[in-house]
Formats: structure tokens, sequence, C-alpha cells
């Protein structure tokens, strides 16, 4: 995340504000922890732009994630007006996730997060899982399954 700021007070309030804000598909992660936040910048006069990269452009929550972003940041003292870009560059990618993230995913969600190419680890038992469908139920996750604990397991990716 990068800040081209006017004022860090300002700033540093409204990352705070939009670390509140929890992707509607995967409750109690914020966005920041997914890797979406990529600016903020901030003006002596209140004004807050938030740029945003979504995981892939036709996410169906992108609408709700600035809205709420928008009713975060609105509220913080002495922003007179907020505005939320969904930038197209750089593109968002897995590595971008956090491992805060990774771990609430693994233990709350039972959702891994496949890393590179080799053998995506269950979040449960740690044995390698095999690949049951490509698609999951967002465009982001594929669906797996491990062969120790006999668990179906969602697997966030970006390819």
């Amino acid at each position: 995340m990068s800040a081209m700021t006017v004022d860090a007070t300002l700033t540093n309030a409204a990352l705070a504000a939009v670390a509140t804000v929890d992707d509607p598909e995967i409750p109690g992660v914020s966005i920041v922890d997914l890797g979406l936040l990529e600016t903020i910048t901030t003006t002596d006069d209140g004004r807050v732009t938030i740029g945003l990269i979504p995981t892939f452009s036709g996410c169906p929550a992108l609408a709700m994630i600035a809205s709420d972003v928008e009713a975060a940041v609105v509220g913080v003292q002495g922003v007179e007006a907020v505005t939320v870009n969904w930038l197209a560059a750089p593109v968002w990618n897995i590595e971008r996730v956090t491992n805060k993230a990774r771990k609430t995913m693994a233990t709350d969600l039972t959702v891994a997060v496949r890393i590179g190419d080799g053998p995506t680890p269950c979040p449960r038992c740690g044995t390698p899982t095999v690949e049951q469908s490509e698609f999951g139920p967002s465009r982001c996750r594929a669906v797996h399954r491990c062969e120790s604990c006999r668990e179906v397991i969602e697997v966030m990716r970006d390819r």
C-alpha cells in the first residue's frame, strides 16, 4: 500500500477505518489483510481518495466493498469527502494476502491459500490436498479434498 498524503494523521485514521472493513465473502478478514488496499490520498481540506485493487474484475462484491469502505472512512474525524476507486493496476495476486488473513481463513473458515504451483496443504491437518474442481464458490477459489482427513477444502488462488 502506498500513501500520498498531506496530513499523516488523517491518512493513518483513514487506514485504520479501512482496516475495519471485512471482505463480505470472507467474514473476519479485512480487505487490508487480503491485499486490496493500494493507496490512500488525503488533502488539506479533508478529501480522502482510496485506491483498491480487486481480486478479479468481475467480483460481485466490488460495489459492496466500496460502499463499506466509504461508510467507514466518512466517519473519521476531519474527513469531508471520500472517493473509492477500483484500480486496474497493479493486478492483485495471492502473495498480497497477509499471514494473519491466511491463518484466520484456515482456522475459522477451512479455506487454504495456494502459493505457487505445488500442492496446497490442508488447513486442518497439513496433508497435501487434491483439486476436485477449478471452480469454487467464487472465481478466486477452487475446491480441493484432503485425502487424509477427508475434508472438502476451499482454496483461494489467483490463477
